[in-house]
């Protein structure tokens, strides 16, 4: 069953959320973990992507967009989108913003980032994976 992890975060910058999974991509990524980055619409998309090159320094994540994913790819361990995941993607989803009710559950890890703003929305999205029965861990991510 899928886990189900909430990040709540205290830095109230604009970019907040997307460097945090920008972190939380690397971290599994050098786990040896799939990652689907799922973002609430291409541009922000188009933003995660170019976030990935140059969010710190030193690292290197090896990504692709959704639209820019090869059919027969099957290497690429990061891949960033805004609709369901490509076939072979069902270990790590991080969620930055969007609605992913139609295929979370095929994760065997769903993590939500959630920036203040939208702390409210995300209260229900959490009674809704409580509601079904998934196991739930929130941490609460301060600011700096």
């Amino acid at each position: 069953m899928t886990e189900v992890f909430f990040y709540i975060l205290e830095d109230t910058a604009a970019d907040a959320n997307m460097r945090f999974a920008c972190r939380l991509t690397e971290k599994a990524h050098d786990g040896g973990h799939r990652v689907y980055l799922h973002a609430a619409d291409a541009h922000q998309a188009e933003a995660l992507d170019n976030l990935l090159w140059q969010f710190r320094q030193g690292s290197f994540v090896p990504h692709v967009t959704a639209t820019g994913l090869a059919a027969d790819d099957d290497l690429t361990p990061v891949v960033i989108g805004t609709g369901e995941p490509p076939a072979g993607f069902d270990d790590v989803l991080i969620n930055v913003g969007g609605d992913v009710g139609g295929f979370f559950s095929r994760f065997a890890r769903h993590n939500e980032v959630v920036p203040p703003a939208d702390v409210d929305t995300a209260r229900s999205r959490y009674r809704f994976y409580k509601d079904r029965g998934y196991a739930l861990t929130t941490h609460k991510i301060p600011a700096g």
